[in-house]
């Protein structure tokens, strides 16, 4: 029988935790998928199945928690990227145009 106890948490978070983050930053990155991905997480939020019962007080949130705090990193990152991308390009072309 397994033994989960406090010191294995942080072995739980890295076989488990990571890979689900970085499975749900790489569908978020990818432009096919990502709208589908917002959608759902947000449909996520307000559905009344969770991973994690919110009639649990503390343990119900946490789960809701973690996906709102991913979606709004992953997306503002995301937008950032995108303006440094378009402030690079106007760059460019305004010193190609002014002699």
């Amino acid at each position: 029988m397994m033994n989960l106890s406090i010191e294995s948490a942080p072995q739980m978070k890295k076989f488990i935790g990571q890979p689900l983050f970085n499975w749900y930053r790489k569908l978020l990155r990818n432009s096919k998928y990502r709208w589908i991905v917002v959608a759902g997480s947000l449909l996520y939020l307000v559905s009344p199945i969770d991973f994690v019962s919110d009639m649990i007080p503390i343990l119900g949130w946490i789960d809701d928690g973690v996906v709102v705090s991913v979606l709004v990193a992953e997306v503002s990152s995301m937008l950032m990227e995108q303006l440094k991308q378009r402030k690079a390009k106007s760059t460019s072309t305004e010193e190609v145009v002014t002699p």
